[in-house]
C-alpha cells in the first residue's frame, strides 16, 4: 500500500524560514529509519508557494497564477511517499515524524496521511489491460525507490 504524507506549510515556512541545524539532523535520522526499512519511495520539503504556480480553467482556457498563496492552510511544505504493508504501519511511521520547533508553540495537523488509488481500486471501471499496465508502470517506479 502506498500512501503520502503531506507535511502542511504555515507562517514560517511560507516565509522560506530554513530549518535549524537540529531539525535538518532530525529529520535526517527519520529518513534514514525510512530507507533502512525499505518502505521510503520518495520525499521532500518545497520551497514557498511564492516560488510556485496554479492551473485554473477560465472559459475552458488555461490560467496560470504565479504565487504566493494567502490560505497556508490550504499549502504543503514537504511529503514523503512511503510503500507500506497496511495502514497501521503507515501511522506508526507518521507517529514518528520529529516535532519541528515552531516559534508558536503547539502544531495542529502539521500531516496528513492519504493513501494512494492502487491500479486493483478500479476494477470494474478500467479494463484488466490498463489495469495491468498501470501495475507495471508501478512496480517500475517502485524498483527504482532507494533501498534499505
Amino acid at each position: 500500500m502506498r500512501v503520502l504524507m503531506i507535511v502542511k506549510a504555515n507562517a514560517e515556512t511560507e516565509a522560506g524560514v530554513m530549518p535549524t541545524t537540529e531539525q535538518v539532523e532530525a529529520m535526517g535520522v527519520y529518513n534514514n529509519e525510512l530507507i533502512a526499512a525499505g518502505v521510503l519511495v520518495d520525499g521532500a520539503g518545497l520551497h514557498p508557494s511564492s516560488k510556485g504556480a496554479r492551473l485554473s480553467y477560465r472559459g475552458g482556457k488555461p490560467v496560470i497564477t504565479d504565487g504566493p498563496f494567502t490560505e497556508t492552510k490550504e499549502l504543503i511544505a514537504g511529503y514523503w511517499v512511503l510503500n507500506v504493508k497496511d495502514w497501521d504501519e503507515a501511522l506508526m511511521w507518521l507517529s514518528k515524524v520529529p516535532r519541528p520547533d515552531f516559534k508558536d508553540g503547539d502544531v495542529e495537523d502539521m500531516i496528513e496521511l492519504r493513501r494512494f488509488f492502487e491500479p486493483e481500486d478500479f476494477a470494474g471501471i478500467a479494463s484488466q489491460e490498463m489495469i495491468d499496465q498501470e501495475i507495471g508502470w508501478r512496480e517500475e517506479q517502485l524498483g527504482k525507490a532507494p533501498k534499505g
